[in-house]
């Protein structure tokens, strides 16, 4: 939602040569309200935010709301304020039923009421199949080609005239930490190092990431009563540590109504329109939510109600050596340092180099390099050191990429 306004603002001057920010006069901060019931056993969110006036602010959180679903039945349910603007279902206490309708209620805390228009769970087709091809993408302003895999989904044969569909998809990989931290290092009196081998070396790790694309399509009757091949993902393996272990991804079918439809499709190309001053007006972005007793006040947003199909997949790195893809190259660099490195004027000390990349925060202590000698608990004087080893905390502890801990659906296949 924050692009969007950031579209309306600046369409008019994005391409000029000098930057242009307009005076808006009479500027309203509006309601943002993201939202979705399925028919999953899960907790249901709603997000809701105020937009900002200066495009480069975060958007204000919306957090003394009080938010409930009303189903067909007349029966309300709740949501709990969880903080942040963000207000959840227990996960017990709602489960969305196909065929049922449901509308969002919001009452902020000046008294101003909003409603959403009732929204009816719709059946969804299942997913066939979700596999994937090596293929080329053109990306970048330079239009550079990448070479990658393209993952696609087909879906099971869907009933009824015309069916509306969106895509969203959640990614989870394992990736080797390049120079994950060995050793930690006590000095006393600034001339004799302890170095205690770490217990457990967490050089495996797990990243996650969620879509951000919007994916949509449609089944208009006359034609298939399928959807073949939609792409869902393209992974370029030289951009990303996404296949050089193991990759999974899981993907979420859901079933809209064709005004559902036309909000994401709207909202895609608000987002992908360019920024010429010539160029169209932004197209206009539906909501189904509106102000009970102010129906000029626009709210930004749409409270979607939809069933859901998934289906998840694992790739493995060796699966992908008949592909003969580019490899991954990791841009982390161990650092050695000795007094050495500072040849001329006062050289810093053991002590003082240690000091000078731990304490910025940016860097970690690696490992120690040694003339010789045993350093598992050994004290180590000056004159036996050879290098100290650092490297950035991204690239030696997996909290600063990633997680340590298995995902509990992960399977490791290899």
């Amino acid at each position: 939602m924050k692009r969007i306004l950031a579209f309306i603002i600046l369409v008019a001057a994005a391409s000029c040569i000098d930057p242009y920010i307009p005076n808006i006069k009479g500027y309203k901060s509006l309601l943002v309200v993201e939202g979705l019931i399925t028919n999953e056993n899960s907790s249901y969110k709603i997000k809701l935010s105020r937009t900002a006036k200066d495009v480069s602010s975060n958007p204000a959180k919306v957090t003394d709301a009080d938010v409930y679903f009303t189903d067909g039945d007349g029966i309300k349910t709740h949501l709990q304020n969880s903080g942040d603007g963000y207000y959840k279902t227990d996960s017990t206490s709602l489960t969305g039923v196909i065929g049922q309708k449901y509308t969002l209620q919001i009452i902020t805390s000046d008294g101003k009421e909003y409603k959403s228009e009732e929204c009816t769970m719709l059946p969804v087709a299942g997913i066939d199949t979700v596999y994937y091809e090596k293929g080329e993408e053109i990306s970048g302003t330079l239009g550079e080609s990448f070479t990658g895999i393209k993952i696609f989904l087909n879906s099971a044969e869907a009933t009824g005239m015309n069916q509306y569909f969106r895509w969203t998809f959640e990614e989870a990989w394992k990736f080797i930490m390049p120079g994950p931290q060995r050793y930690t290092c006590t000095i006393f009196r600034d001339t004799t190092f302890y170095f205690e081998e770490v217990p457990v070396v967490k050089d495996v790790c797990w990243k996650k990431n969620q879509s951000g694309e919007i994916i949509t399509s449609s089944i208009l009757s006359g034609g298939a009563n399928y959807i073949n091949k939609q792409l869902i993902k393209f992974i370029a393996p030289a951009k990303s540590d996404r296949l050089t272990q193991q990759y999974s991804i899981l993907v979420k079918q859901y079933s809209i109504s064709e005004k559902e439809y036309d909000f994401w499709n709207n909202l895609k190309k608000v987002s992908e329109s360019g920024g010429d001053i010539f160029d169209s007006q932004p197209y206009k972005v539906i909501s189904n939510i509106h102000n009970v007793n102010d129906a000029g006040e626009m709210v930004l947003g749409y409270f979607e109600v939809s069933a859901v199909s998934l289906k998840r997949i694992f790739i493995t790195v060796h699966e992908l050596d008949t592909l003969y893809l580019p490899h991954y190259k990791t841009d982390c660099v161990a650092i050695a340092k000795s007094p050495d490195d500072w040849p001329g004027g006062k050289r810093p000390t053991w002590a003082e180099i240690y000091r000078m990349f731990t304490e910025t925060g940016d860097f970690t202590f690696v490992m120690p390099l040694l003339k010789s000698g045993d350093i598992l608990g050994d004290p180590v004087g000056q004159s036996k050191l050879l290098k100290l080893v650092f490297s950035t905390k991204v690239c030696s502890l997996c909290e600063y990429s990633g997680i340590t801990t298995k995902p509990d659906f992960w399977i490791d296949l290899e």
